[in-house]
């Protein structure tokens, strides 16, 4: 029996194996089995408590909202609409098919950011919005888009002004569409319509028809001033499946302050040049029967010679054919400034005209070398008032009731103006 119990207790080599021994090989075991329960998962990754770690995710955080990722027919005017949230910046890019980067801009409120035009039709693009919060941790969002096929059904926008033309300080900007714009889309076109002045100058678009829409600063121009608008229609959705068919950039120069005052009491008209009266003319306005209009008015048109033929107007008995000299329309209805020789004895002390501003042909010659279309006058003290409409009556209007005009919400200039009182020269006042 021993024998065999000693046998049982013996290795390979004849060694005995002690008790002792076998426990610790059986400890070591369990120890290595334990250790490996501890540092790893079943998928062997670290756990993180027991010495691994996590990266920390972003504390900015970025969402576009429009257009929606994979989304078909956008239009070409879209805008990259996003949100952020604790982001100390952000960044957006906008990249086509090819990779090529478009570019654009941020809106002044931060949440949209517009391409510098209108994008290609049928064309795959792909946004992304970039925000970094002040752990320097960026966070991304991406949407791929595609957009519309060309529309046949497009808007045609155009400006009465064209680039490099030199105007006066009462021009307003006016921009046409060849269809009317449905009143609920009027906000969305206009919000694509910005003015640029060299000096900065507050000023608002108003709606003066379905088909047409005019700005104006809210003074008048400041002399010498640079302005360029422009309106990013292209592609932009303006109701019942029209779109506008191309963008419009116009670039134009402001003159110097050049404005006329009528006063039908003296009969006479003061020419002020940049602040400074430089001229007195005297005029004849229009007699009782047919009088001149009171309110502020801008020279639209320049005839160096013309025909007034109201026959049809007045009828046989009051109508007339005349040639007339250095004609300046200031109304629709027919009210100009010019020169009229065979009233020069009535000039400054009786009105005999048929509502126009009569001077004498010197003073006519004189004033038109001088005028530009856009300059200002204003007409006091007759006995019927400008009806807004006839003619640019932008400046004819109180900025309360221009400001009504806009679709959008008037918002005053953030940083209050330097000016301590208005400038005499370029506030308008109507009688």
């Amino acid at each position: 029996m021993r024998a065999d119990q000693d046998q049982l207790n013996q290795g390979r080599g004849g060694r005995p194996v002690g008790r002792r021994r076998a426990l610790a090989a059986g400890l070591i075991a369990a120890t290595l089995a334990l250790t490996a329960a501890c540092t790893s998962g079943g998928d062997g990754k670290p756990s993180s408590w027991q010495g691994g770690t996590e990266t920390p995710a972003p504390k900015a955080a970025a969402t576009i909202s429009e257009p929606k990722a994979d989304a078909k027919d956008v239009p070409a005017s879209t805008a990259i609409a996003f949100s952020t949230t604790e982001a100390e910046e952000t960044a957006v890019e906008l990249k086509d098919s090819a990779g090529k980067t478009v570019k654009g801009k941020l809106a002044a409120d931060g949440k949209s950011w517009l391409p510098s035009g209108a994008l290609k039709y049928g064309e795959t693009y792909t946004a992304t919005v970039t925000a970094t919060g002040d752990d320097g941790r960026p966070a991304t969002a991406t949407s791929t888009f595609t957009t519309m096929a060309q529309p046949s059904k497009q808007i045609r926008v155009s400006s009465f002004l064209g680039d490099g033309q030199t105007v006066g300080v009462g021009m307003p900007l006016i921009v046409k569409f060849s269809r009317a714009i449905p009143e609920s889309y009027r906000d969305d076109v206009q919000r694509r319509m910005t003015v640029t002045s060299v000096p900065a100058q507050e000023g608002i678009w108003h709606w003066v028809s379905p088909t047409e829409i005019r700005y104006r600063p809210k003074q008048f121009w400041k002399p010498n001033s640079k302005v360029s608008y422009r309106v990013q229609a292209g592609g932009l959705p303006m109701g019942s499946g029209w779109y506008g068919r191309a963008d419009l950039t116009v670039d134009i120069n402001i003159g110097p302050s050049l404005i006329m005052t009528v006063d039908n009491k003296t009969k006479k008209m003061t020419v002020t040049k940049n602040g400074k009266a430089i001229k007195t003319i005297l005029v004849s306005l229009g007699k009782k029967s047919t009088p001149s209009s009171s309110g502020t008015m801008v020279v639209i048109e320049k005839l160096r010679k013309t025909v007034f033929d109201t026959f049809e107007e007045l009828g046989p008995e009051e109508g007339y054919r005349t040639k007339i000299d250095y004609a300046q329309r200031l109304t629709w209805g027919g009210e100009f400034i010019h020169a009229a020789p065979w009233s020069e004895g009535q000039q400054g002390s009786v009105n005999v005209s048929h509502g126009c501003v009569n001077v004498s042909m010197a003073d006519g010659a004189w004033l038109f070398a001088n005028t530009r279309i856009g300059d200002p006058i204003t007409v006091k003290g007759t006995e019927r008032k400008l009806q807004n409409g006839n003619g640019w009556t932008d400046w004819n209007m109180s900025w309360n009731e221009y400001v009504k005009g806009s679709a959008l919400p008037y918002e005053p200039p953030t940083e209050p103006s330097t000016d301590a009182t208005p400038d005499p020269d370029v506030t308008p006042t109507t009688d």
